[in-house]
């Protein structure tokens, strides 16, 4: 897929006043600091799309980027370890579960994971959520680039192994680098392919 157009829409805390659109979204989560906002950068093509900071907690807000003028991208607060007050996490937690629960247009989500960690239980208790309420979602692998090719191989095991104790088999997964564009390709295909099927169904 090519980007050719990347514009931000809105930013809002309540679902209800997301974009009214009937358009297919595709929502990137994870723990604070995990990359997100590099990753929307590089595959969006755009340098300051998403606002970077090593402040974890930066994204407080469900932001809605339009691509193509054909899907939206949205990205949502980071979880855990975010340097923000009990009440405002509690306040944003709320609205990312109002987000999945209640957003039609949701196709799927990306929950974006550290390669270079073991399995975090934050990260496991996340995915189990989203399972348990049907929600469809990917896992994003970031910062491959900090890694050699066997200790990325060895850490996906480890994930799989992890996975498969609660997990019949392991989610659909991409491996990445925002530095070395790594899996650009391999995750704007994969949304490419799903808004055909989109749109084959509803013609």
């Amino acid at each position: 897929m090519l980007i050719k157009t990347a514009e931000f829409v809105i930013s809002n805390s309540e679902v209800t006043k997301c974009p009214k659109d009937i358009l297919p979204e595709y929502a990137f989560i994870g723990r604070s600091n995990v990359g997100k906002s590099s990753l929307i950068n590089m595959l969006t093509n755009h340098k300051n799309l998403a606002k970077t900071s090593g402040k974890p907690g930066k994204t407080q807000l469900i932001n809605h980027f339009l691509i193509n003028k054909n899907w939206f991208l949205v990205d949502l607060p980071g979880y855990g370890y975010a340097r923000v007050s009990k009440t405002a996490k509690k306040k944003f937690q709320k609205f990312i579960t109002n987000y999945f629960e209640q957003r039609q247009q949701l196709v799927s989500a990306f929950v974006l994971v550290d390669i270079r960690h073991n399995p975090q239980n934050i990260d496991l208790e996340f995915m189990e959520w989203l399972g348990e309420h049907g929600i469809p979602f990917s896992i994003i692998f970031t910062k491959a680039d900090k890694l050699k090719p066997k200790a990325i191989e060895r850490n996906i095991s480890e994930y799989e192994m992890e996975m498969l104790k609660t997990w019949e088999e392991m989610p659909n997964y991409f491996v990445t680098s925002s530095s070395k564009a790594i899996g650009r390709e391999d995750v704007l295909q994969f949304i490419d392919n799903t808004n055909k099927e989109i749109n084959a169904l509803r013609n």
